[in-house]
């Protein structure tokens, strides 16, 4: 029932279909004659891309610090991962801010130069979308690229050198081979990010289809023609996330016998050029997509505190933040408790029905944050007008529409399976006779799952409810739809701050957001440093 109620908003989306409106009808119709196929082109060129954009940039920075021995190698191998601390629309704010015409880069080139006008195209365009969702990405191939090639790739380069292949037959004949599924399943990971992004592309007034959706729901007032535009995103993310899934179980097969590591087996020491290209090639995307954002988004604190005309807002800024925390830990133990007790049932019945409804709870995550608030909404909307003015109405509004407890409910939709995952991954390393041996003495369901299960999960359970909560607090497009009345999160001010064009306002609540999210990537990067 839990996983059904879970998937109940995504089956509302869907269920848009079966509503027989003409008015909806003929918007829709409209817009497939008008402004669908700007979307479609919008959107399949900010995929190709970004696609294109991460999988050159991920690839190269993982073969680099993986395959080869560099000056600052150690260093770079763990800070290549401080860009997913970055949420896109927060480096879209801090690179307008520093790029844009009256910028501090522009402001000085003009007086170091004499020139007048603009010294480059404006950042807020779909190049500029493009190159800042590559910077924020690319850690997702990077990872995976890396995991694949260190698994087996160091061993099979060295064989293929005992055999006389030469650098670029070994580049080409065994690293690209054996990378593609993870590069595969990293972009698929990418691109549902972007498809997914409404921060960027309303900052940037692109017209994708996330902020179609959002302009059919507010601006047009038309719920119906919001969730049949839904159901096509929908449709391209389910494409994505089966070849995300295909990738992903080559990649198992691909690096699940191992390595047989020996001493013999070493990156390839580069000199000269060579080594000054790679330590570039490394730290660029760094630089770019994590210190020069930081820099700018200290600076804008810095401005706003000593030229501010009320200084730092910090009495606001603590409400907004305390707002945040609290929807965050609050999402983040239910999503854990929840993971637990599905888990424990997929445990102890493998070959049940609830398998296949855990599966489609997991879909959650992959489904744009705007589909999930339209299959909230939606229902209500079908309530309301089947039952106006009855209690039940009522009580299915008050308790969806602005209200903390629909704000949690679009949460756990969203990321539950990130939960469940971590989950899942600590019953993998419980053998099942820990099971046995406790039924074998008399053990209920509930002492098997206190006294033997709780206990050694509690590392996964830590890693997924932190997980969560950085999810949390970074999710936008949600949270600008259901919010209550006056229970504004740090990333809703951030953007309405960066909207209205007060970048240095917005810099403080985006500074919070990256120092939460750097949590897990420490500790990302500590687990890559044992490793």
């Amino acid at each position: 029932m839990l996983c059904i109620l879970l998937a109940l908003p995504l089956l509302g989306v869907f269920g848009a279909w079966l509503v027989p409106d003409a008015n909806s009808l003929a918007l829709l119709r409209h817009q497939a004659s008008t402004i669908l196929p700007g979307y479609a082109l919008t959107s399949l060129l900010l995929a190709v891309g970004v696609g294109a954009g991460v999988a050159l940039l991920g690839g190269a920075t993982a073969a680099a610090v993986t395959l080869f021995e560099f000056p600052g190698r150690r260093l770079l191998t763990w800070a290549l991962l401080l860009p997913l601390a970055m949420p896109a629309y927060v480096l879209a704010y801090a690179s307008t801010d520093f790029l844009q015409y009256s910028g501090p880069l522009q402001t000085g080139l003009r007086g170091l130069t004499g020139a007048e006008g603009p010294l480059w195209p404006d950042v807020r365009s779909l190049p500029g979308a493009v190159l800042l969702f590559t910077l924020a990405l690319y850690p997702y191939v990077y990872l995976l690229t890396r995991g694949a090639l260190l698994e087996r790739g160091l061993h099979l380069m060295e064989a293929a050198r005992v055999l006389g292949a030469g650098l670029a037959q070994r580049i080409l004949t065994v690293a690209l081979p054996l990378a593609r599924p993870a590069l595969a399943a990293g972009v698929a990971l990418a691109l549902m990010e972007t498809l997914a992004d409404y921060g960027v592309g309303s900052y940037f007034g692109l017209a994708t289809f996330t902020t179609g959706i959002y302009k059919a729901w507010l601006s047009m007032d038309d719920r119906i023609a919001a969730a049949q535009l839904a159901t096509l995103l929908m449709a391209v993310v389910a494409v994505l996330l089966w070849v995300e899934q295909r990738a992903q179980s080559r990649l198992r097969y691909a690096s699940g016998r191992g390595a047989v590591r020996g001493r013999e087996a070493r990156p390839v020491r580069l000199c000269g050029h060579r080594a000054m290209l790679a330590v570039v090639l490394c730290a660029t995307p760094v630089v770019l997509g994590f210190v020069v954002p930081v820099a700018v988004l200290l600076h804008g604190v810095w401005r706003e505190a000593r030229f501010g005309e009320f200084g730092l807002p910090w009495a606001r800024f603590l409400g907004w933040a305390w707002t945040s925390l609290q929807l965050a830990t609050l999402s983040a133990l239910a999503a854990v408790a929840l993971a637990m007790l599905i888990g424990f049932v997929l445990r102890s019945r493998p070959r049940g029905v609830a398998r296949p409804l855990a599966r489609l709870v997991s879909l959650g995550y992959a489904v744009p944050g705007a589909v999930i608030a339209v299959g909230l909404l939606g229902p209500v909307g079908w309530v309301q007008a089947a039952a106006p003015g009855s209690a039940f109405a009522g009580w299915v509004t008050a308790g969806i529409t602005g209200s903390i407890g629909g704000l949690l409910y679009a949460y756990l939709v969203r990321f539950s399976a990130v939960a469940l995952q971590s989950v899942e991954a600590g019953y993998a390393r419980i053998p099942q006779s820990f099971d046995d041996t406790a039924r074998t003495l008399g053990a209920s369901s509930w002492r098997l799952f206190a006294g033997v299960h709780a206990p050694l999960l509690t590392r996964s359970a830590l890693a997924a409810a932190l997980l969560v909560f950085v999810d949390v607090m970074k999710e936008l497009p949600a949270t600008l739809v259901l919010r209550p009345f006056d229970s504004d999160t740090l990333a809703v001010v951030a953007y309405q701050l960066a909207r209205d064009e007060r970048l240095a306002e917005a810099a403080l609540p985006s500074i919070a957001i990256v120092v939460v999210g750097l949590i897990p990537v420490l500790l990302l990067s500590r687990a890559m440093r044992e490793r």
